[in-house]
């Protein structure tokens, strides 16, 4: 499943970013290069979150698994360019799959596991997956059941296999190496589809191959990962935040994988001391928690080199903090799961003060900066006409070119025609004003989503849903700011005449529809009328002002 052009491929192979090796061949270099060193460790509470207790395994133990499961996939049917969907928490069951899934040849397409039937069963839909490989049981949740359930929905969803049934198979002989290795895996087949929410109602495939992947991890060079490195993600292992900027560096440079994730301060905190972490990336909220502990005297983060903070700008003083007490250096990631990607990192950007808000603008013509990866990404800030703005405080939307950007979306055909210019940049979206010395500064987000906790929120999505509540007259999902999570979802209502509606009501509709919890709003605000401009367009600025007066802090 090649979706590059001809002319992307000979173009970033030409500038090196490209090439023949496949993420299955990097991983296979350091198999042979340090067979009995650790390469993943398991969330020191994996217990409390599966029944398992946690593991470490080698990088020959990995391998196996991997060959072991490829195999075990492939006599069940599954091969070249087949999806197999897979939804589990982090364990290293689920960074095993990556790998095993692409060396049967088939692609996987990772989801949340807050995700429940609507959004499952669109993607597995839409995919015509094979497989779906999920938990039993999960925070009271029974996933096992509703992949039965889809299963007989959906013909095309042959198989539903569980956490306990793929750890089975990682444990099974490996005696169909041969023909595993007689699948043609390209460079350019696609590796993953990774799923994002913007203005559309649903979440869109972003298919990456991996060269792609590739293309996304030499954006991260500004980060300071070096090959060996102790690497420890703090998110889901399912887009752009963890499989860009940890996991795929992990696999090309070697090191070791420490997972983590839902957050827990206490064993993250325990994990960059007894596995002596090197780099993570995290978000404001973590950053700021950190620095604010009434324990941080009692820290020691004397390991970790570098951080990246992405999803929302770092707080200049929380950056301070670090550089203060540990002498770490932060960076500051902007990117989306379409495989863009800016690190403003401390050789481009060494005044800290600008760090935390301004971006290299890479590709600039006559700019100079000390990245490599500004030799091959080209960037533009546009106009509503599309013309390109190169002044000062020019404010427009940043386009973007480079080797990890998506080919297309999957199956969404006017999706990938409204994202793209005529000359083959990416619309992002995003707004980004122009400032001095060749910088650029984040601005606002053009498409309408929410982001808690690191996940994207479609707001045009719930407020679809909540249209369909037989109380509810209009609607509008703004964020509102939350300290923890970053932003949480509010809904404005405007109820139907001698009705009132309630939070409750909201979400056990919400619940009923089988929509992740992650999303439901977790406040409403009653009013009259939803402001709208002349031509019908919601005025969220006006509902994200109002209920930011209203929040507390």
């Amino acid at each position: 499943m090649i979706f590059a052009t001809q002319e992307s491929i000979k173009k970033y192979t030409q500038l090196g970013v490209w090439s023949e090796t496949t993420l299955i061949d990097y991983f296979k270099s350091h198999v042979k290069s340090n067979p009995d060193k650790v390469c993943l460790v398991d969330p020191y509470d994996r217990e409390a979150l599966t029944g398992i207790k946690p593991e470490r395994l080698t990088y020959a133990q990995f391998d196996h698994a991997i060959d072991a499961t490829a195999g075990a996939l492939s006599r069940l049917g599954i091969g070249k360019d087949d999806i197999v969907v897979v939804q589990l928490p982090n364990v290293w069951e689920l960074a095993m799959l990556y790998l095993a899934i692409a060396r049967a040849g088939a692609v996987i397409t990772p989801v949340p596991v807050q995700w429940r039937k609507a959004e499952l069963k669109h993607v597995a839909g839409l995919t015509r997956a094979k497989a779906l490989i999920t938990l039993s049981d999960f925070h009271s949740f029974h996933h096992i059941e509703l992949g039965k359930m889809l299963q007989k929905e959906l013909p095309t969803l042959k198989h539903v296999l569980s956490l306990n049934e793929i750890r089975e198979m990682s444990r099974g002989e490996t005696d169909n190496i041969m023909d595993l290795d007689k699948i043609d895996i390209d460079a350019n087949d696609i590796f993953t589809i990774c799923w994002t929410s913007g203005t559309e109602a649903r979440p869109k495939g972003c298919p990456m191959s991996h060269n792609n992947w590739k293309g996304a991890m030499a954006v991260q060079e500004p980060a300071g990962i070096q090959p060996g490195d102790i690497l420890l993600t703090a998110g889901p292992l399912v887009n752009m935040g963890s499989v860009g900027t940890v996991f795929i560096p992990w696999i090309i440079l070697g090191g070791t994988l420490v997972l983590h994730h839902p957050f827990n301060p206490t064993v993250f905190m325990q994990q960059i001391a007894m596995e002596k972490v090197n780099y993570t990336l995290l978000v404001p909220a973590v950053i700021n928690m950190i620095a604010k502990h009434p324990r941080v005297d009692s820290f020691k983060l004397d390991s970790i080199r570098s951080i990246t903070v992405g999803s929302a700008p770092p707080s200049l003083w929380s950056v301070q903090e670090f550089k203060r007490r540990w002498n770490i250096n932060i960076g500051n990631i902007w990117g989306q799961n379409e495989g863009t990607g800016i690190v403003s990192g401390v050789d481009d950007v060494p005044d800290i003060k600008l760090r935390v808000s301004h971006f290299p603008q890479y590709g600039k013509p006559g700019s100079h900066w000390k990245s490599a990866c500004s030799n091959f990404i080209e960037t533009k800030i546009i106009d509503t006409n599309g013309r390109e703005m190169t002044k000062v405080n020019d404010t427009g939307e940043l386009v973007y070119k480079g080797p990890g950007v998506i080919a297309r979306y999957y199956k969404n055909p006017e999706a990938t025609k409204n994202s793209f210019t005529k000359d083959g940049f990416f619309r992002t979206g995003d707004r980004f004003v122009i400032k001095e010395n060749d910088l650029i500064s984040f601005y606002d987000r053009q498409k309408d989503i929410i982001i808690r906790g690191g996940n994207n929120i479609s707001a045009q999505e719930i407020e679809n849903y909540i249209f369909a509540h037989p109380k509810v007259k209009d609607v509008a999902i703004v964020s509102m700011p939350d300290e923890r999570l970053g932003e949480k979802v509010c809904a404005y209502i405007v109820p139907k005449e001698g009705n009132t509606v309630t939070i409750n009501e909201l979400t056990s509709f919400l619940e009923e529809k089988g929509v992740a919890k992650y999303k439901w709003p977790e406040r409403i605000e009653i009013i009259d009328f939803i402001p709208r401009n002349p031509v019908g367009k919601i005025l969220k600025n006006i509902l994200r002002e109002d209920i930011r007066k209203k929040t507390p802090g």
